[in-house]
C-alpha cells in the first residue's frame, strides 16, 4: 500500500455541520434503512456530505467489551505481528478452525466447522455475489443500515419478491454461525485501527472502481455514482478495467473501508482490493 496517496487531511477535531443537497434527499430515503447499529446515521454515511467530512464510525457495544484486544494491537511494532496477534484472538474466541492439523489441534475440542469471517473473505474474493457476499451486505444492512441495490439480480427495494429472494440467501449464509455478524464487527474495527496506524492524520483515500455504465446523477453541478452497499475497489486504476470499461476515482473516506489486501496477508490478494461501504459518491472518470 506504500504506492497510495492520501488526499485529504484532518483539519479540525470539531465535529462537522452537515447539511444534505435537497436533489439528494429522496435518493437517500431508497437506500438507507432508519435504524443501524453505528454511531452515523444511515442516511448520513450514504450521502456526499459525509463523503466529504466523515468522522468516525464507531460499531455498538465493540469498544467496550474488546478494549484489551485493541490496546493490544496498536502496541504491536508491526502489521505482521498485529494481524498475528487478530488471527489468535479470533481462533480463541469463537473457537475457530486452525489452518494446521496436529497433536494440539487433536486435543482440543471439536471446531465447528462453520462459516467464519475468513471464509468470508475467500467467498468475497471468489466472487461477490455468492452466498457469503450476501452474508456480507446483510451485515453491512445491520450494523451501517445501507440497503442492498444489487445481489445477482437488481433489487428495486425492500418490498421487492428480488428482495426477498436475496434475504433468503442472506439466511442461508448465516444460519447456525458462531457469532458471524460479532466476528465481522471486530474485523471492520481491526481495519479501521490499522488504516489509523497505516495513515495517520488523513481522512481519504485515492481508490477506482471499474463499471460498464456511466455516473448515474449530477448533484450540484458533480458526477454522481451510486455504489452498492458493499464493492470492491482497487488502488490501481489498470486493475479497474477488468471489470468495466469506464474507471472511476473515488475519494473514499478511512472509515467506509470494511476491510483491504494487506490487513490479513493471503485474504484479499491478487487486485489490491479494498472492500468499500456504499452510498452516494463524486467520482471522476480516469481518462487512460
Amino acid at each position: 500500500m506504500s504506492d497510495l496517496q492520501p488526499v485529504s487531511k484532518v483539519a479540525s477535531m470539531d465535529a462537522p455541520i452537515y447539511s444534505l443537497s435537497e436533489s439528494e434527499v429522496s435518493l437517500l430515503k431508497q437506500i438507507s434503512l432508519p435504524l443501524n447499529h453505528c454511531n452515523v446515521p444511515s442516511r448520513l454515511l450514504a450521502s456526499l456530505a459525509y463523503q466529504e467530512q466523515p468522522i468516525p464510525v464507531e460499531i455498538d457495544g465493540i469498544a467496550i467489551l474488546y478494549p484489551n484486544l485493541f490496546n493490544m494491537l496498536k502496541s504491536a511494532d508491526t502489521a505482521e505481528i498485529r494481524a498475528n496477534h487478530f488471527r489468535g484472538f479470533m481462533t480463541s474466541r469463537f473457537h475457530l478452525l486452525k489452518g494446521s492439523s496436529g497433536a494440539q489441534e487433536a486435543a482440543d475440542p471439536p471446531p465447528r466447522p462453520k462459516i467464519n469471517y475468513r471464509r468470508l473473505l475467500l467467498g468475497w474474493l471468489f466472487d461477490s455475489d455468492n452466498d457469503q457476499g450476501a452474508a456480507w451486505r446483510s451485515w453491512v444492512e445491520s450494523r451501517f443500515g445501507l440497503l442492498t441495490c444489487f445481489h445477482q439480480e437488481l433489487l428495486p427495494g425492500p418490498d421487492s419478491p428480488q428482495y426477498l429472494r436475496f434475504r433468503q440467501k442472506c439466511s442461508r449464509a448465516t444460519y447456525n454461525t458462531n457469532e458471524l455478524f460479532e466476528q465481522l464487527d471486530l474485523l471492520y474495527c481491526f481495519c479501521q485501527q490499522e488504516l489509523r496506524l497505516r495513515y495517520p492524520d488523513t481522512e481519504h483515500l485515492t481508490l477506482y472502481r471499474g463499471c460498464t455504465e456511466p455516473s448515474e446523477y449530477l448533484i450540484d453541478g458533480y458526477p454522481v455514482k451510486l455504489f452498492n452497499n458493499l464493492s470492491s475497489f482497487t488502488s490501481d486504476p489498470e486493475s479497474a478495467l477488468r471489470f468495466g470499461s469506464k474507471v472511476f476515482s473515488v475519494r473514499v473516506p478511512l472509515c467506509k473501508i470494511a476491510c483491504f489486501e494487506s490487513l490479513l496477508p493471503r485474504s484479499l490478494e491478487g487486485e489490491q482490493e479494498f472492500m468499500v461501504l456504499g452510498g452516494l459518491y463524486k467520482v471522476e472518470q480516469v481518462k487512460f
